[in-house]
């Protein structure tokens, strides 16, 4: 199962987030720096309100939606590249992630402490990313010292490295993550073999005052610590940001899903922010939903963008991958609108796929196969 991280200078409500994400308490969450030590990990599932209707058409009440892992790693400080604070240990746990999920403090309290004394969320971005652009640039320098001999000796795949490394450490050294260098699709998978923190997919997260929320959401521009988020986000991380109050978060995972909505509705909000969070992560992992609904349950099957039908049915079973035939598919949109699969195939909407069919987001999926 891929893994989001979850990480932010300490004190920005990372821990708080976590258990509203998870619905859970196992991260500890108090006002002082480090309050996370080891990493709390947590399955989330994707909130996927198609389930609830494809369920109703096919008359089941079991539903089974995707999911994906959150990881609440230790809070960083400025010098972890070099091992202050928990800075090694910080820096091997989000190696260990597939995306990030960056929490930025966007609001002022006197009761809380900020662990640099004020609160300007891009001067916490800045030091989050230039410890993860540090690290990368001593461990690509180490990288090319240790393929040197072999480039030499004339190893094609130490070559290879070697120009990648020294085309990265330019952009690294000017301060820009890996992520937004423009590569060779041949260099983009060498790249996979480094690891490179800078080189991950990053979610903002920011992090609003519960008054805040409301307004932050409907006009994130008007929000002037947000605003700053989103345009730092775009330029220079190619990224999206996200508005979330964690406190609100934290007091809906007391509520059932119904006292849940009322309190949002009283908001004035109609979604919670840790939900589009939730899909937004899923979506940056660069993972699609397709799904299977009949008398025995409706379930959302998570497969990568691009998946062809033979691999997207190999989630279900390797079975079905080895003897695939065919895919009969029909869009989610169509399948409601029609009411029904036969209504769906007698206006033309239901079809049959081949090996070469690439599954896309929504599709409802009966798949033919025989071994």
């Amino acid at each position: 199962m891929l893994k989001a991280g979850i990480v932010g200078l300490p004190n920005v409500g990372k821990s708080t987030l976590f258990n509203a994400v998870t619905r859970t308490r196992n991260a500890e969450a108090a006002n002082y720096p480090f309050c996370t030590i080891d990493p709390n990990i947590g399955v989330v599932t994707v909130p996927d309100e198609r389930l609830e209707v494809l369920a109703k058409i096919s008359n089941t009440q079991k539903i089974i939606p995707a999911a994906i892992e959150f990881v609440d790693i230790a809070g960083l400080v400025e010098g972890a590249s070099e091992g202050a604070g928990l800075g090694n240990k910080f820096l091997a746990n989000i190696r260990e992630v597939d995306a990030i999920v960056q929490v930025v403090r966007c609001f002022d309290n006197d009761d809380i402490i900020h662990e640099l004394g004020s609160v300007d969320p891009i001067r916490d971005i800045e030091i989050i990313n230039s410890e993860l652009i540090l690290a990368d640039i001593a461990a690509l320098e180490k990288r090319k010292v240790s393929r040197a001999k072999k480039a030499k000796s004339g190893d094609k795949e130490s070559k290879k490295e070697i120009e990648l490394i020294e085309k990265l450490l330019p952009h690294l050294d000017a301060g820009k993550p890996a992520l937004t260098l423009d590569l060779t699709q041949d260099e983009r998978i060498t790249l996979r073999d480094f690891f490179l923190l800078s080189s991950k997919r990053t979610i903002f997260a920011c992090n609003v005052d519960e008054d805040e929320l409301a307004n932050a959401q409907k006009n994130p521009d008007d929000h002037a610590m947000v605003a700053k988020v989103r345009a730092y986000a775009a330029e220079a991380n190619d990224a999206e940001a996200i508005v979330i109050s964690a406190h609100i978060e934290e007091e809906l995972v007391e509520l059932d899903p119904e006292e849940a909505t009322e309190f949002l509705s009283d908001m004035g909000i109609t979604d919670s922010g840790v939900s589009t969070l939730i899909r937004a992560v899923y979506h940056l992992l660069g993972l699609r939903t397709y799904i299977t609904s009949g008398e025995k349950e409706t379930r959302a099957w998570t497969i990568h963008h691009g998946d062809k039908a033979p691999a997207a049915a190999g989630v279900i079973h390797g079975d079905f991958e080895r003897g695939f035939i065919a895919a009969e598919v029909v869009a989610y949109d169509d399948l409601v609108a029609a009411g029904s699969k036969s209504a769906a195939r007698d206006v033309g909407k239901l079809r049959i796929e081949g090996k070469d069919y690439e599954v896309k987001d929504g599709d409802v999926v009966e798949f033919r196969f025989n071994v």
